[in-house]
């Protein structure tokens, strides 16, 4: 056996680690150098060679930052595709669903979890879903509210998961703002409507209907961008 084969292979970052640790010390012996050696040319020799060290050091600062950058992305693509992969068969939804769910949900600024658990009471996961009330698609957009958001949208539009999706969360978003983070105010709102909402509230009733209850048993505390 060779002695080639007794070496242990090393990752791309621990080799710039490594090549660091040679650059810092031919740094301190460069100093030490300059700091005894008269003026003159080779003093000036010297000081070419520290600045050329310490320009290697700075690259070496930029590729290990690079390879942290990188490091970092990988990580979070792996626990992206481990949440989705968990709420789709939580739920159970095909992955191309939960990707789409997961993924606008974020973009809305809610915690996906949250976001499954309104898709889920609201449809059923059904794209094709039609309330008795009027109410279209996977987040039951209502037109005239999903007009709001898209003065070019139609009814038909709505069948479409990912438009769907898009202006059903930014409804809910905008309620949560607009009841001051309050989860279940705006989980009513988002489900009676917010002007319903407000006539009960007006009148000194209590507008709750059982509907923020059964969000949050399965949702459990909230966290994220909704946790107050």
């Amino acid at each position: 056996m060779t002695t080639d084969e007794h070496r242990i292979p090393l990752h791309a970052t621990q080799r710039l680690m490594l090549r660091g640790l040679g650059l810092f010390a031919l740094l301190l012996a460069a100093g030490a150098a300059i700091s005894l050696l008269p003026g003159g040319a080779e003093a000036a020799r010297e000081t070419d060679v520290y600045t050329g060290i310490v320009g290697d050091l700075r690259d070496l600062r930029v590729a290990l930052d690079q390879k942290e950058g990188e490091a970092e992305l990988h990580r979070l693509r792996a626990d992206r595709a481990e949440a989705i992969l968990a709420l789709a068969k939580a739920h159970p939804v095909t992955v191309q669903l939960a990707e789409l769910i997961y993924d606008e949900a974020l973009r809305a600024g809610l915690d996906p979890e949250l976001a499954f658990e309104i898709v889920r009471l609201e449809s059923r996961f059904n794209p094709r879903a039609v309330s008795s009330v009027g109410a279209v698609g996977l987040a039951q957009v209502m037109p005239r509210t999903a007009v709001f958001y898209d003065s070019a949208v139609t009814r038909d539009d709505l069948f479409d998961p990912a438009t769907n999706l898009r202006i059903g969360f930014r409804f809910f978003r905008d309620l949560h703002e607009r009841y001051d983070h309050d989860l279940r105010m705006a989980l009513l709102a988002y489900n009676r409507g917010p002007q319903r909402v407000e006539d009960i509230l007006a009148q000194g009733g209590n507008p709750a209907n059982g509907y923020a209850d059964r969000i949050l048993v399965n949702y459990g505390t909230p966290r994220g961008p909704v946790q107050r």
